[in-house]
């Protein structure tokens, strides 16, 4: 009887560190970087939405800074794993939820699935030509081309008029944002290997 109590305190244990294991690398995985991916989406096309063109600066700067950023950190994750595809749904779905949140976003969800599936082929095809370089690099480098495309596609098609002004102030808040992105998940990350 107490082999029984020994084996199942081990097993048990080897559960928990298991466990402990598994939740690390959620949260330092894929699925905790969908997670955000999504949820920045969704508030930066509903704050749009509420607030107008004047908002997207500030947008471009946090969440879609944030969003390219953790782009490329999910592209490394599914590299060669219908990577394409899978982004294409995930921005599908960001723009599905802010519909189903905010009925009257429709013009901002068109613009937001079309810039950011725009933005995703610039920014995949930029970011494996930059493959072998080091990450902040592949990041930054891929975070210039795709905030270009996306800054000029999303407030045309969210708003239905070409805006110069808006379009440089979201240029430039998506570099810098996705270079302050970059710097903290980069940083995070390390910490967090070191700590393994």
């Amino acid at each position: 009887m107490w082999n029984v109590w020994v084996s199942f305190g081990e097993n048990r244990a080897e559960g928990c560190s298991r466990s402990h294991k598994n939740l690390r690398g959620l949260v330092g995985g894929a699925m905790f970087s969908i997670i955000i991916f999504l949820l920045a989406i969704v508030a930066a096309n509903l704050s749009v939405a509420y607030f107008g063109p004047i908002s997207t600066p500030f947008n471009a700067f946090v969440l879609i800074g944030l969003d390219l950023s953790l782009r490329d950190r999910i592209h490394e994750k599914w590299h060669g794993n219908h990577l394409g595809l899978k982004m294409f749904g995930l921005i599908c779905a960001g723009a599905a939820i802010t519909y189903l949140l905010n009925r009257g976003a429709g013009m901002i969800c068109v613009g937001s699935v079309v810039a950011f599936a725009g933005a995703l082929i610039v920014d995949s095809f930029v970011y494996q030509k930059l493959f072998m370089r080091s990450k902040l690099f592949k990041m930054n480098g891929s975070n210039v081309a795709s905030s270009i495309t996306d800054s000029i596609l999303f407030p045309t098609i969210a708003f239905g008029a070409f805006m110069p002004w808006i379009i440089i102030f979201q240029v430039v808040a998506k570099i810098g944002g996705g270079f302050v992105w970059s710097l903290l998940l980069t940083m995070g990350k390390s910490k967090n290997m070191a700590k393994l």
